[in-house]
């Protein structure tokens, strides 16, 4: 299950993990926060503290084409 809000300067996308009854634990939620020129994720540790992510937009379209690509060095050229 997720979640999509629109707030004042960012998208917030929450990722909520649903398992199966004892198919293992819940992992916590996940946030994604979408700005203009960077995307941040967040999620918190065993330790209650947050762990945070930022990635610039070149990063997170990397990343897309990288789920997509087999093992291997590869550079995107920017357009």
């Amino acid at each position: 299950m997720f979640t999509i809000e629109h707030d004042f300067d960012a998208t917030v996308i929450t990722l909520i993990d649903e398992v199966e009854p004892e198919t293992g634990p819940l992992n916590e939620d996940v946030v994604i926060l979408s700005f203009d020129d960077r995307v941040v994720i967040e999620q918190v540790g065993p330790d209650d503290e947050v762990m945070r992510i930022t990635l610039s937009m070149h990063q997170l379209t990397e990343l897309r084409l990288a789920l997509n690509l087999p093992e291997g060095n590869y550079r995107i050229e920017r357009g």
